[in-house]
This record gives structure tokens, sequence and C-alpha cells, in this order.
């Protein structure tokens, strides 16, 4: 009998700025060897902001990542005001709710239009796309850069946005460019409509499985920027329990921390999201859920494309909703008291679940950091995903078809990993 041996690299992983590589043996037609290593170089993030003061943290960890920077401020303000006795108030949560669906929208527009839609419409990538679909790569830009703009109105930039405090902003933005704004979102929304509409007819995969769904829960509202931690075993969790539920380690074959959930591999990121939060779509999301006749929960992986969709659509709504009676507020900031002591944060990321620990000592200085990204979170869960999707797909399929359904499976979790595995490159060795 013959077995082949068919390896699989990432060679640029964007937001680790790392490599990654995904090995697949074959034998007598059974998966023998599966592994998804990711080579990321110590970035030393947790390290930086010991000894720094905790006003800082806001604009360092911003610079983690180019994709989800709000994610990261709004994480690390969430664990630094719990030691603090002081509220921002409810303009700066609202506005902050504002802040994080600009992210939310450039996010899920970019990975949608310019990473996942050349799989399913038979490109290499979205130039080539472009030349055959110039209207859905026009629509994914002008999304993106909308949400662009949200970020820009409260961070200053839409890059690594400086806007964020202890306690709210350090600027509040001018009426008349909200009014401009809020006019721009309300002209999407028909876009976004259309979005979920077409990536419903996608041809995507059949693939039910069962996995465990990680998200945030709030009981008033779509959970994004806050709430508590609900998984889809029962468990409802505050975000200081985490550590007692989730453990980091690291694989000898891997540079990057793997995250499972009392052992087990699980999910989070937007299908979690919709499969634990679907009950709080506000009444248009659920019609649109029966004019396109997704189910909820969903055991399709290959349906977190939909969710994007969904999720796109919910926060243009919500960024309307929270600023069309925009006010000034007399002050953009709440004045912060921080107590010693261990604070924890969390938030939703566009690709899942973000927390943070900051340990403070009686001079505000940070003493220890923990930042548990969505990435590391969700990299079991993509190794189990790969090992029974290639399986039920069938292994005696040539290289090329096997390559390009692991990269759809990859780009299912994360878009930053999905910047990368365009390039996917093979190697495969015939072993008598």
């Amino acid at each position: 009998m013959t077995s082949r041996r068919i390896r699989i690299d990432v060679p640029a992983l964007t937001r680790v700025e790392g490599e990654g590589s995904l090995r697949l043996e074959v034998r007598d037609g059974q998966l023998h060897e599966l592994g998804l290593s990711i080579f990321e170089p110590p970035r030393y993030f947790e390290k930086f902001l010991e000894g720094r003061e905790a006003e800082e943290v806001v604009d360092i960890v911003a610079r983690i990542c180019g994709i989800c920077p709000v994610a990261y401020q709004m994480s690390a303000l969430n664990a630094l005001e719990s030691l603090s006795n002081d509220s921002p108030g409810h303009w700066v949560q609202q506005m902050r709710r504002v802040f994080y669906c600009g992210e939310w929208l450039q996010s899920h527009a970019l990975h949608i239009h310019l990473l996942a839609l050349p799989d399913f419409l038979g490109f290499d990538n979205a130039i080539a796309m472009a030349e055959r679909h110039p209207n859905e790569v026009k629509r994914g830009l002008q999304l993106q850069g909308l949400g662009n703009s949200l970020i820009r109105l409260f961070g200053g930039r839409s890059v690594h946005p400086v806007g964020a405090r202890l306690g709210g902003f350090h600027h509040a933005p001018a009426a008349e460019d909200v009014r401009a704004l809020v006019a721009s979102l309300q002209q999407a929304q028909s876009d976004a409509a259309e979005l979920t509409r077409f990536c419903a007819h996608l041809p995507l995969p059949e693939d039910p499985q069962a996995f465990i769904s990680v998200a945030l829960h709030h009981p008033d509202c779509y959970a994004i920027e806050s709430g508590t931690l609900r998984t889809s075993t029962g468990l409802e969790l505050t975000v200081d329990q985490f550590e007692q539920y989730f453990h980091e380690t690291h694989k000898p074959d891997s540079t990057a921390l793997w995250s499972d959930f009392n052992g087990e591999p699980y999910l989070t990121g937007p299908l979690a999201r919709l499969n634990l939060n679907y009950s709080q779509l506000p009444p248009f999301l659920q019609q649109r859920l029966n004019e396109i006749g997704l189910s909820l929960p969903c055991s399709n992986m290959f349906m977190s494309l939909i969710a994007r969709a969904l999720e796109i659509e919910l926060v243009i709504s919500e960024a309307i909703r929270l600023l069309q009676d925009y006010a000034h507020p007399a002050s953009p900031f709440t004045p912060q008291t921080l107590q010693a002591g261990t604070g924890c944060g969390m938030s939703e990321a566009p690709r899942g679940l973000l927390w943070h620990r900051y340990e403070l000592d009686d001079k505000g200085l940070i003493q220890a950091a923990r930042i548990v990204p969505p990435t590391s979170q969700n990299q079991a869960r993509i190794e189990a995903d790969l090992h029974r999707s290639l399986t039920a797909f069938g292994l005696d399929n040539d290289e090329d078809v096997l390559r390009l359904r692991a990269e759809q499976v990859i780009r299912n979790y994360d878009p930053c990993i999905s910047c990368a595995t365009h390039f996917l490159t093979l190697e495969k060795q015939e072993i008598e």
C-alpha cells in the first residue's frame, strides 16, 4: 500500500508576526498525524507593561493588533476600572459600545470580502476576484472604510487609536461630525442587508460537528464590550472565574499558547456569539434569520461567514441607535482612582473573547499582566476541526483540493490568520 504525507505551511501570519504550518500524514486512506503549529516570535507585551503606570496600559495594548486595537483597549479598561469605585458614566458606556461597533464593522467587512469570499467564488485572491465581482469588492471596502471612520470618530485615528483613556475618552466628537456619520451609517444599511443575503446564497459546505461555544452574555443587549461568560455547556461565569475553567499550555511544536476549557477545545467568535445570544438580536435580524433560513444554534463552522454578515448589520444598527440622539457631554471622562489589587476584564473582539488581568500596586504601577487573545483560544478548536473536516471531506482528494479545504477551515476562525492562508504552500511526499 502507498501512504502519503502532506505538509501545508503558512509562511506568514500577519497579526502574530510569525509562521504556521499544518502537517498531514495520510496512510492507507487514514489520517495518522495532524498538527497545527504557530511559529510566533515572543512579543513580550505583558512584560512591557510591568512597571508602567495604569494610565499607560490603554495606549500600549492598542499596539498589539492593528485589526483589533479597540478590543485590547476595552478589555484593559474593563480590567483596570474594576479596581475603581468611580463609574465612567452612562455616556461613556454608550460611546464605548459605538467605538467597538466600528471595530466589528471594519474587521468583519475585511474578512468577508477580501479574505473569505475568494474561496467560495473560485479565486486565489481578492484582486483577481475584483475583475469579475467589482461590486462585491467595492461594497466591502466601503463598509470597512465606514468602520474605520467610526473608530476614528472617538479614537483620533483608525489604526492604533489614541482617544480612549481611563474613565472615558480624551475628547468628545463634535455633534456635526456625528450627524454626518449617522447619515453614512443609515445609507449603508441596505448594503449590509444585501451582504447577508449574498453570503446566505454562497455554496458553503455542509459540515456539521459538535463543539463547545463560549462567549460573553449581557442581560440587556447582544454582548460586545461587556458581560459575563456563558458556555453552551450551561456555565455562567464572572470575569474573575475565567482562570478556574480556561487554561493555556505550550505545545512542543508551537510557540503560541493553546487554550482549553476543562481540557476540551472550544469555540469563541462570531458563530459562538450567535449560538449563545441569538435571542437578543433585534427584531429585524430575527426576521433576517427566517428569511435566509438559518437555524440557531448552528453546528456548521462554515456558517461563521453568515454570522459575521449578521453582526455587521447589528453593529450598524447599534451605532445608529446610540448616536442618533447624540449630545455633547460636559466631560468625556470621569477621573478614576484605582485601588491596589488584581483587576480582570474581558470583551468580545471581532474574532472572539479577549481576557485581561492586571495586578496593580499601591503606587498605581502594573506588577503583572496576563492577556488571553481569541487566536490562542481557538487554536485547539481549529486543529480538531481540521481533523474532523478533512476526514469527512475525503483524504483521497488531490493535494490542491485538500489544501483549499484546509485553508477554508482555518479562515472560518480568525481574520488575522486568514491574511496569510491564501499563501499556503504544499509539500507532498509519497511513502512506500
